[in-house]
């Protein structure tokens, strides 16, 4: 995708590759993704040996859990090593399911490697300064933080919500607009598309406002699992490297190549990822789905969910469709029985809510009765005390 390049320019850039979430450790539908990431890391140095890039960026998410495993910390650490082996410098920042004390560990004794990891944030996001024949360029590091992190840290600054958190973070930063500037973070920004392979807050209280980062040329975004821009082309999620939700099932996964020519030129694009296994959706009656001529040519090692259309329950429907569809991961039932089932909605609005309508609503169900004002207060100075 050709982005913001209004004259013309054709020059020398500095390039940079964008990366986020690649949830090193994770499991889907109880399958073990280690093998898989570990291909799609390959597919990714193989893209980064191919480009020679300036440097790498990664928003965030590494691992899966803040205590990976030591599959997962292998994997981490072999990538890192043919970074280093191919010179290429390293610009990573801990997300939100990283434990900001064990991601940064060694940060000091990497860093002679060229691999920056970003700290615990004490109040000073790291900033990277670089240059090219078209002036300065800097890269400034902020991991995922909290409304109350930031409190703490500045107790004379107004810190209500997430962007007010990033706001104090960016402004103690002291852009200098003149130069080419760069943000890795790891927020969820107003206007994006989540997935439901994600961690919600309720009430969309982790919302952060797009304009808190206008003094960036370019916002390298990790947190969101698919590709997407908000606000602006510059502020931008690269996506997972892999699907981790059946609601990814059509995502078309990407690594994103960024360029940066003099200050306002910028060209963004994408070059696909081919995974070792698919995550997609097959649909049709339990004959229909086992039929040889359907199947075939099909890769039957995909990870699938199996939409039966069957009026009449199959028995023991999924040991049988893994017969054909070793990785099978779950399946589902879309017939007439199914479609007149009273469906659960009370989460489906459950980002644009505030927590007392929610637990108001979740207290009527149980009771069948409204809280009372008491009540309703009691729960209001509960939910403050916990913000806070």
């Amino acid at each position: 995708m050709r982005n913001i390049n209004k004259d013309g320019w054709k020059g020398a850039a500095m390039k940079f590759i964008h990366l986020s979430d690649l949830h090193l450790g994770k499991r889907v539908n109880e399958f073990s993704m280690t093998e898989d990431q570990e291909y799609i890391l390959k597919e990714i140095l193989t893209i980064i040996k191919e480009e020679k890039p300036d440097g790498v960026l990664i928003a965030g998410d590494v691992y899966d859990r803040s205590i990976p495993s030591e599959d997962a910390m292998q994997l981490w650490d072999n990538f890192l090593i043919s970074l280093a082996d191919k010179k290429v410098p390293v610009y990573a920042i801990s997300g939100n399911h990283d434990s900001a004390v064990r991601f940064s560990d060694h940060g000091q004794l990497v860093e002679m490697a060229g691999i920056h990891l970003s700290p615990v944030y004490d109040g000073k996001a790291a900033k990277f300064e670089l240059s090219d024949e078209n002036g300065r360029l800097n890269i400034y590091l902020l991991p995922f933080i909290k409304p109350a992190v930031v409190r703490a840290l500045f107790p004379d600054e107004e810190v209500q919500d997430y962007t007010d958190a990033v706001r104090v973070a960016v402004e103690h930063m002291e852009v200098d607009e003149g130069a080419r500037n760069i943000l890795v973070a790891h927020q969820f920004v107003t206007g994006a598309v989540r997935c439901d392979s994600e961690e919600v807050v309720v009430g969309g209280l982790d919302n952060v406002d797009a304009s808190v980062f206008d003094a960036f040329d370019y916002v390298a975004l990790g947190h969101i699992h698919g590709r997407q821009s908000v606000g602006r082309d510059t502020v931008r999620y690269c996506g997972t490297p892999l699907k981790y939700s059946l609601s990814e099932k059509n995502h078309v996964k990407s690594l994103t190549v960024v360029e940066f020519g003099p200050k306002g030129d910028i060209d963004i694009r994408e070059i696909p990822l081919k995974p070792r296994h698919d995550l997609r959706e097959i649909k049709g009656t339990y004959a229909e789905l086992m039929s040889k001529e359907n199947y075939e040519g099909t890769d039957t090692e995909d990870y699938i969910h199996a939409v039966l259309t069957d009026e009449d329950e199959v028995i023991d429907a999924f040991a049988k469709l893994r017969v054909v569809y070793r990785n099978l991961m779950s399946i589902s039932y879309d017939n007439k029985r199914t479609r007149e089932r009273q469906n659960v909605t009370d989460a489906v609005d459950v980002e644009t809510r505030s927590p007392m309508d929610l637990f108001s609503e979740f207290f009527e169900k149980q009771n069948n009765r409204e809280m009372s004002p008491d009540q309703r207060e009691f729960v209001a100075d509960l939910i403050e005390e916990i913000w806070r």
